[in-house]
């Protein structure tokens, strides 16, 4: 046998042999059940795309509860309990006023404006600027996306806004204070724990996700009434949050890796709730006995007038989402000279 031959391949498998043995191992933690379509397959197609195309690092999945409960997931990333999460700030509103900004913004940009500020204008910045000013001790990625969710389930059909006064509702991020200044009384539930709440009627309402997640849980059996459009998220940014000490023990080429999956992420998370969810609404009419509501042009304006309400004060007591919320504003300005003269109006 060739022995220059053998003494390469013997080095070849050596070579291998430490890149596996050197593979580090990152537990992560998701705030969505793989058992969501959607919301919850994204978190486990990015582990799929990054373990396919990693040596040098492999992630782990676990559903929520495994490792931490869902609203404890930043806690738990940033002192280090946890490798990482694929979550999104929307959940740590209560935390840090501007964390919603960065997860969906009530009236604001759709998918494809909100990506183009987040990876091509001051929004990533802004948003991992926003985890280090809080001393937490995480990187974050965007890592997952889609468009409009549902603007909520109802038990009772809603013909004006006095029907809003004293709802006790399940509500996300930023859309939260604004129906807290229509008089609803407002949560913040894991997906889980939504349908118990309106079983026993801690809850009169919620919202949550896409219309294919919602009849997953089962929402459909007592609140019969879905209402569109979903002006709380128009476009929803899902975040993988690492510990910044792991991240930063990572090498380049891993590092590039996991950027790489979650982008790929982004696409395929964007497209799959496009195409799924058209066939769900059918279904929910026609199987589950749903009546689609479409909020109409006075709830709109009131809940777009309490938003700019919200944002206002929010900007006045807070440097971070002030700062962070006129750089938005400046950017959908400028977005708006290509948005207004590129695309087609959509015939309703």
């Amino acid at each position: 046998m060739n022995t220059k031959l053998f003494g390469f391949l013997a080095g070849t498998t050596v070579a291998v042999a430490g890149a596996a043995t050197a593979q580090e191992t990152f537990e992560m933690t998701s705030a969505f059940g793989k058992n969501l379509p959607i919301l919850g397959t994204a978190g486990v197609d990015f582990v799929d795309k990054i373990n396919s195309i990693s040596e040098g690092v492999e992630f782990e999945h676990f559903d929520p509860g495994e490792l931490v409960p869902t609203l404890e997931a930043l806690d738990a990333v940033s002192n280090g309990s946890v490798d990482a999460a694929f979550t999104t700030a929307g959940y740590w509103q209560g935390k840090m006023a501007s964390a919603g900004l960065f997860a969906a913004v009530p009236f604001g940009p759709e998918p494809g404006e909100m990506l183009a500020w987040m990876m091509y204008d001051d929004g990533l910045a802004l948003y991992q600027e926003m985890y280090d000013m809080n001393g937490y001790d995480v990187h974050v990625i965007p890592c997952g996306m889609y468009a409009p969710e549902t603007s909520g389930w109802f038990k009772e059909e809603i013909t004006s806004l006095d029907d809003l006064q004293g709802l006790n509702m399940r509500f996300f991020g930023l859309g939260a204070e604004v129906m807290q200044k229509l008089g609803v009384s407002t949560s913040l539930l894991a997906g889980g724990d939504i349908f118990p709440a309106l079983e026993r009627g801690a809850i009169d309402a919620t919202e949550f996700s896409m219309p294919l997640v919602d009849a997953r849980l089962g929402f459909y059996q007592i609140a019969k009434f879905n209402y569109f459009p979903g002006w709380h998220q128009p476009a929803t940014i899902f975040e993988l949050l690492v510990n910044k000490d792991r991240w930063e023990e990572l090498d380049e080429l891993s590092q590039n890796q996991i950027n790489v999956a979650c982008t790929a992420n982004l696409a395929t998370n964007f497209a799959e709730g496009e195409a799924k969810n058209f066939p769900a609404m059918v279904e929910n009419v026609e199987q589950h006995g749903v009546t689609i509501k479409q909020w109409e042009p006075e709830f709109l304006e009131a809940f777009e007038a309490a938003w700019l309400e919200v944002a206002e004060e929010l900007a006045a007591k807070d440097e971070h989402f002030a700062k962070t919320w006129a750089d938005l504003q400046e950017f959908r300005e400028g977005y708006a000279t290509w948005f207004n003269n590129i695309y087609l109006p959509r015939p309703r």
